[in-house]
């Protein structure tokens, strides 16, 4: 067996990465095709980190467009034991406010016609999906936000849609009613894979908005991408800084 090239992986492009040193890039092949990017080598504290930017290096690739499966056969390729996967989201309940961050323990499939598994056949592979999250990796984020002094929601249900629109007031009005907690694009099949691969997966979502706002609140203004890449942009020291922490607890 090869070496792992890392120990960690973590699903986020070069704003997470770009104040490391001598960040080597790596080409991995997979049998799905070629992975979003390069995976990007670098050193957090003592141990080795694979970065991959799911959406690519420029954001090229829509939620709905992303090849999952290379990107997390590529994780597996390089050796990581767990992966680490940040992502944007939009609030569904009033508690949940912009600025915080979730760490999720459950999501809710909306998406269709997205190649979701590695098991094509021949034959059945029925991989239990109950509990989707590793529970010891995302304890370890939400000790690692809470040592950040963010405000960290320790579980909550992401609902995935297909994009690359947003929700309408119907939809986020039925989500909320339904108790789910945020509303992303790309939770899966990322986190179904990282299970099927037998890869120790959590994700932690950064809140940038109230999806298509609030009920009986005309003043909280619908979401719009402009202001999730602007909010992602103005916060991204806050969720690397929940990454790293996150990186050095790690057993």
């Amino acid at each position: 067996m090869a070496p792992a090239l890392a120990e960690v992986g973590v699903f986020g492009g070069s704003g997470l990465y770009e104040l490391l040193q001598g960040v080597e890039q790596v080409a991995v092949d997979t049998p799905y095709g070629a992975p979003s990017s390069p995976l990007h080598i670098g050193t957090v504290g003592q141990r080795r980190v694979a970065f991959l930017p799911r959406h690519g290096p420029h954001h090229e690739h829509p939620a709905h467009l992303v090849n999952y499966r290379a990107n997390l056969w590529a994780m597996r390729e390089a050796g990581v034991s767990a992966v680490l996967a940040p992502f944007t989201c939009g609030s569904l309940q009033p508690e949940v406010e912009p600025g915080h961050f979730i760490v999720v323990d459950q999501f809710v499939d909306r998406t269709r016609n997205r190649p979701d598994t590695i098991f094509d056949g021949p034959g059945a592979n029925h991989t239990a999906m109950a509990d989707p999250y590793d529970e010891d990796v995302r304890r370890v984020l939400v000790e690692a936000g809470r040592a950040s002094g963010v405000t960290v929601h320790d579980a909550g249900t992401v609902v995935v849609i297909q994009g690359p629109r947003f929700s309408t007031r119907a939809e986020s009005r039925w989500f909320s009613a339904m108790g789910w907690h945020v509303v992303n694009m790309t939770q899966y099949p990322e986190a179904a894979l990282a299970r099927e691969l037998g890869l120790p997966y959590a994700a932690v979502g950064l809140v940038t908005d109230y999806d298509a706002g609030l009920e009986g609140r005309p003043d909280v203004p619908h979401v719009t991408m402009e202001q999730v890449f602007e909010f992602f942009k103005a916060n991204v020291d806050r969720v690397r800084g929940v990454l790293f922490e996150a990186v050095a607890k790690l057993a």
